[in-house]
């Protein structure tokens, strides 16, 4: 018979950045009933890295190419989503490689950040929002309108055509986005 192993605060908040890409916050350390101030000792006693104000990362998670959309996400705050060219570049879509990740949030946002963070204040209506594997970001089909002018329309096409076919663009919006990107600019 195993007995399971008593909850700890570092496990409790491990389980939450495994869903996190290694990421947790003091918010979330809140919400799970960690009291935020054991993030600082935790990370004191080594696994568990200060990224930056209230941000940590646990060390032993294997790191992925996603890991720095949901860091600069969770730097901006719980009402923060990738948009334009991130969100295309989070699905390797029209060669979208930007120089800084595009965050957008409703309030407004006088912290520095690092310089590959670029924060937008913008409100966009829950429709045009979603969820990608654990990030949160405009919908496709919101970030390639959003990155007209920015990348030629032709690779915005492809880009629409190729969500398309992999279901991250529903149909219903697929025509939608083509007639606006083919229209008249």
């Amino acid at each position: 018979m195993r007995m399971a192993l008593a909850p700890t605060y570092r496990r409790r908040l491990r389980e939450r950045a495994l869903d996190q890409y290694g990421y947790v916050s003091t918010r979330d350390a809140d919400e799970i009933g960690v009291p935020p101030g054991e993030l600082r000792k935790l990370s004191s006693r080594g696994g568990l890295e200060h990224v930056g104000h209230g941000l940590y990362r646990f060390e032993d998670i294997p790191r992925t190419g996603r890991d720095q959309f949901m860091e600069a996400v969770l730097r901006v705050g719980a009402d923060a989503y990738l948009h334009g060219e991130a969100v295309l570049a989070l699905h390797d879509l029209a060669l979208a490689n930007p120089r800084q990740i595009h965050v957008a949030t409703p309030r407004r946002d006088r912290r520095q950040h690092p310089g590959f963070l670029k924060v937008e204040r913008r409100s966009l209506p829950a429709g045009e929002r979603a969820v990608y594997e654990g990030i949160p970001a405009t919908t496709v089909a919101r970030a390639l309108l959003d990155c007209r002018g920015v990348i030629m329309d032709e690779r915005l096409i492809e880009a629409a055509r190729e969500a398309s076919r992999t279901g991250l663009l529903p149909r219903r919006d697929m025509q939608r986005v083509l007639d606006d990107l083919e229209g008249p600019s």
